[in-house]
């Protein structure tokens, strides 16, 4: 009996132990359930979260600061359409916008830091600004900027022809004058020069005829030959002084306009003496005579001198035409064409020898035929 009681209570106990045990658990049920129902959308988010995305963010942070300005160009006028960059130091990230029709940009929401803005437009130099410290919340108006014009590199291909520098080869023989008084037009001191027009070549021998040195020359030598009662036809005194000028410039004018511009144009010729000036005395005197029966045609070649050795003659026989009777005929004709080339021979003698040295306007690098590595310079 007594241990029927001892189990009962003993039992009893245990169940009073268990109803305790299953209603204090359930409180703890209840929040446990309650959270179960909560939405996933409910849940906050982890704070871990939320400074690894921070911390990961490639984009600047965004603030209430701004930066603008005007882009204009030289002349003070609006340039719209002006390609306008932002960048700030330390971050890869740019910003560009272009000005609007007044040449207005802006940058807005910005947060404090360095920056620099970068202008580009067509035409116009690009601009770059000095560095900008925005502080938090500032608006930075720039100063009005004025981009000048682009300097656009232009390569620029001049042509010469040659007959542009044949013409310039001539202005400066026409300057070269013996004593700086006496013409010395024929003679070119640049071996290489360019060949003349068939203008350029009647031209200089205009020039050559119509130098005022030419009359006062011509003049001497008709008071020679009066003094000398040289072609006694013309006899003395005005009269004849007049005779004997006109008919010795008559005699130059048509042995110069022949040999120098008619003859030289038909037969393609250059008029030209074309000084050597080096290699031996010998090999330059032999150089210099055979200029009168060997020339340059047009064509850098050596060929007959067709131009001096006819025009003498065809000068010879057009002075018949206007000398006294006694002193025409085939005489005249041949003492004057013969008188021509050997006056020609000798004439290119001087200029060999004597007449660049006493030629005042001559260049320094006109100096005749390039000198050869087997060939002595003349002494």
């Amino acid at each position: 009996m007594v241990a029927m009681q001892t189990l009962s209570l003993g039992t009893c106990k245990f169940s009073r132990l268990m109803l305790l045990a299953v209603f204090g658990c359930l409180p703890a049920l209840a929040d446990a359930q309650q959270l179960a129902n909560l939405s996933h959308s409910e849940l906050p988010d982890a704070p871990g979260w939320v400074q690894v995305k921070e911390a990961h963010s490639t984009e600047p942070p965004r603030g209430t600061g701004n930066i603008s300005g005007t882009v204009l160009d030289i002349d003070e006028s609006m340039v719209p359409n002006a390609r306008v960059t932002l960048v700030e130091e330390g971050n890869f990230a740019e910003r560009t916008t272009v000005s609007d029709g007044e040449g207005n940009f802006i940058f807005s929401d910005l947060a404090g830091g360095r920056f620099k803005i970068i202008i580009t437009s067509p035409g116009l130099k690009t601009f770059v600004s000095s560095e900008i410290i925005l502080h938090p919340g500032e608006h930075h108006e720039l100063a009005r900027i004025a981009l000048p014009l682009a300097v656009a590199n232009v390569d620029v291909q001049v042509t010469v022809t040659q007959v542009e520098i044949a013409q310039e080869q001539i202005e400066l023989q026409e300057k070269q004058r013996l004593f700086g008084v006496l013409p010395n037009f024929y003679s070119s001191y640049i071996w290489d020069a360019a060949p003349l027009t068939t203008k350029q070549k009647f031209t200089l021998a205009g020039h050559s005829i119509l130098d005022p040195v030419v009359f006062v020359v011509t003049g001497i030598a008709a008071g020679i030959e009066q003094a000398n009662n040289t072609f006694p036809a013309y006899g003395q005194g005005t009269k004849g002084y007049a005779k004997r000028y006109f008919a010795d410039y008559g005699d130059e004018l048509s042995n110069r306009m022949i040999s120098s511009a008619i003859l030289p144009v038909v037969f393609h010729q250059d008029p030209r003496y074309f000084y050597k000036g080096t290699g031996s005395k010998r090999s330059r005197a032999l150089y210099a005579v055979s200029r009168a029966l060997i020339t340059r045609g047009d064509d850098g070649r050596s060929k007959p001198n067709y131009s001096h050795i006819l025009g003498a003659f065809a000068a010879g026989a057009i002075s018949n035409t206007y000398h006294e009777g006694s002193d025409r005929g085939t005489g005249l004709l041949l003492r004057n064409g013969f008188i021509a080339i050997g006056g020609h021979a000798a004439d290119n003698l001087l200029r060999e020898f004597l007449f660049k040295h006493l030629t005042p306007n001559v260049p320094n690098y006109e100096k005749g035929e390039p000198l050869s590595i087997s060939e002595p310079a003349a002494h």
